[in-house]
């Protein structure tokens, strides 16, 4: 197999100390869990989605394991601003801070709590079951625009986090890419359901809810292929990842750099199982491989 060269790379205005990050809601609760992750061997961690007020999320069940994957609702529970109490001991750690809001303001408000702690702001703008917020912003262009650059003026590396869950994702890139972005994350989680046989009803307490794991990865191809064919600004793949060799596909449709999360669920060492067979001394550059299989 392809084996990339070892070393630190630049993505989206982050220095990263490889190509894996940790993605934003898995083992991101705290900053123990996410300095964990970094000893674990990620090149960058992001954490939880952070937002305007506490919310305490959905009523369970908020979590299914599926056969192909995994299906959450979680409301996406936060503590708001007394998020930034965890971040002081990760000071100079590569850490970016997943945020959201309901319009520009709000997300210019959680931006400013951590102006001066966060490596960059990743913009959740793609949660597909919370009310008011994530995909609701996510699949209007002129939103995503706004809310991208009232995040960019904090002059941090601003990724915006895009949703599956539209007609063309090239349009949200786009606007994300003209409100200032430095980066576009593909994808977030795709909105879907399961119902139980035996209770007669969804599985979920929110009845729909966010697929993710092996079963969304041939979406997130896709996405990242027509996005790299459409933006110029570096997209990071996220959806399914859990092998070097899917790390590799990745890249060849057009990642710079890759996000892992349910794949975790169970083995927090897959970073370091993952880059033990990814990299090697004498291995090419990410460069060499990255949008090859547009060529």
């Amino acid at each position: 197999m392809i084996r990339l060269q070892r070393g630190p790379v630049e993505v989206g205005g982050v220095t990263l100390r490889n190509h894996l990050i940790l993605a934003a809601g898995v083992l991101g609760t705290s900053g123990s869990s996410l300095a964990r992750m970094l000893r674990e061997g990620a090149g960058a961690v992001v954490s939880k989605s952070i937002g305007p007020e506490p919310r305490s999320g959905h009523a369970g069940p908020c979590l299914v394991v599926l056969e192909d994957g995994v299906l959450n609702a979680m409301g996406l529970p936060n503590p708001s601003h007394e998020f930034k109490e965890e971040l002081k001991p990760l000071d100079g750690k590569p850490v970016i801070v997943s945020i959201f809001g309901g319009n520009p303001e709000e997300f210019s408000e959680v931006a400013s709590w951590f102006a001066d702690s966060a490596t960059a702001f990743e913009l959740n703008v793609s949660c597909p079951h919370a009310s008011g917020y994530g995909a609701q912003i996510g699949t209007n262009p002129d939103l995503v625009q706004a809310c991208t650059s009232a995040v960019a003026r904090f002059n941090k590396p601003v990724w915006v986090k895009l949703t599956p869950n539209v007609t063309d994702i090239t349009l949200i890139g786009k606007a994300a890419e003209d409100g200032g972005a430095d980066a576009l994350v593909a994808i977030n989680t795709v909105r879907a359901m399961r119902i139980s046989l035996e209770a007669k009803r969804p599985v979920l307490g929110n009845r729909f809810g966010g697929l993710s794991g092996k079963a969304i990865f041939p979406i997130a191809i896709r996405c990242v292929y027509e996005l790299y064919e459409s933006c110029k600004i570096p997209v990071i793949g996220c959806g399914g990842i859990s092998s070097a060799d899917d790390v590799v596909e990745m890249m060849m449709a057009g990642a710079s750099a890759v996000e892992i999360g349910s794949a975790l669920r169970g083995n927090p060492g897959l970073f370091r199982e993952i880059s033990s067979v990814l990299y090697s001394d004498n291995g090419v550059f990410s460069k060499e491989i990255v949008g090859c299989a547009h060529e």
